[in-house]
């Protein structure tokens, strides 16, 4: 029930100071029926690739950085291009924390409110500052106007090693910090990777369309372009396969978007009982908090300390396996991680095994 006065510029704010000379606008007024979510394709439309679309699923659910694998023409981008469709809705608070960013970066327009979770996908020619963000004068990069939403790096060993490295920090922290000799900026980087690279040089390891021409040093030293402290900080490993290699009788099946949706909304809920708080997930949870609130089951339990020394996996490696088992957990409703969650886990972790 209060009214708001919105000049125009500084003239018209001194105007009203003067002689009141402008029409209030109400504050009802201003909060405007929200829009209905245009979906052209979702994950109803893509063939095959299910245990993709199940890791992307569990990649929402906990906020989980993911690299997908595969030949071009696989449908890597295809897949990552839909997983904006099962992206819960943005509250109100979030909305206006995106439209801030925009706004601090000129980029707003004529939007009054941005609220759609952002898709941003960069070209792998874009600068270390380009991504960052930073200048003279620091500005948001693409990570801060991908906050809440997804930033897809497609071709990611073609992005500078330096642009890629920079990425580790805000992965862990969800903020990037900039200094420069007259300031100090911090610009929220709260968002979602998806990446997507070839797994050799050729493009073809693995597909059974066509023959891959690499030689094992070669596609060892192209993956190896992608550094391990980086690769740590990427939950998610996720092979993708051309449609050419799956079965005929494998069509899209529908409802399948509403269903994954369904789930990550439940899985979500978990979280935020969990957490007494809607933004955290499983992804920022720290050693420490694993110990307190993830309950493992003995049999679970057992299993991944014998994993983590067979597969010889770095303590940040055995602490994201827990956090992608705990997100399967939720996902299936259960109060405990149970040893199928420890194995599902696993099963995307595929680069530690290379």
């Amino acid at each position: 029930d209060i009214f708001i006065f919105a000049p125009k510029n500084i003239q018209q704010c001194v105007e009203w100071f003067i002689s009141n000379r402008l029409d209030p606008v109400y504050s009802n007024d201003i909060a405007k029926p929200k829009k209905e979510r245009a979906i052209k394709e979702t994950f109803d439309d893509v063939l095959g690739n299910e245990k993709a679309k199940r890791a992307l699923q569990i990649a929402v659910a906990g906020h989980h950085a993911t690299l997908l694998i595969g030949s071009p023409g696989s449908g890597k981008t295809f897949l990552a291009e839909k997983t904006k469709n099962i992206l819960p809705s943005m509250t109100h608070e979030e909305q206006i924390e995106v439209t801030k960013i925009y706004s601090a970066s000129g980029m707003l327009g004529q939007q009054e409110l941005i609220e759609e979770r952002p898709f941003l996908a960069p070209h792998h020619s874009i600068s270390t500052t380009g991504l960052i963000g930073g200048g003279s004068i620091p500005k948001p990069g693409m990570i801060s106007l991908a906050h809440k939403g997804i930033l897809f790096l497609d071709e990611l060993l073609e992005y500078k090693k330096q642009a890629l490295e920079s990425l580790r920090q805000p992965l862990e922290s969800k903020e990037i910090k900039i200094v420069r000799a007259q300031t100090e900026a911090t610009f929220p980087a709260d968002f979602l990777l998806i990446a997507a690279t070839n797994p050799c040089p050729c493009g073809y390891y693995g597909d059974k369309r066509q023959k891959c021409n690499c030689t094992e040093i070669q596609i060892k030293q192209y993956m190896q372009k992608l550094s391990g402290p980086l690769l740590d900080r990427i939950d998610l490993h996720i092979p993708v396969f051309s449609q050419e290699e799956l079965p005929k009788k494998n069509i899209p099946s529908r409802g399948l978007n509403t269903k994954l949706s369904d789930e990550i909304a439940t899985a979500l809920n978990r979280q935020g009982k969990r957490f007494s708080s809607s933004a955290k997930r499983n992804t920022h949870l720290s050693s420490k908090e694993i110990e307190e609130v993830c309950q493992i089951s003995e049999t679970a339990k057992t299993k991944l300390e014998e994993l983590y020394k067979t597969m010889n996996l770095s303590m940040r490696g055995y602490f994201k396996i827990i956090k992608i088992a705990q997100t399967i957990a939720d996902l299936d409703n259960s109060d405990t991680i149970e040893l199928p969650h420890i194995f599902e886990a696993i099963s995307y972790r595929i680069l530690d095994r290379i």
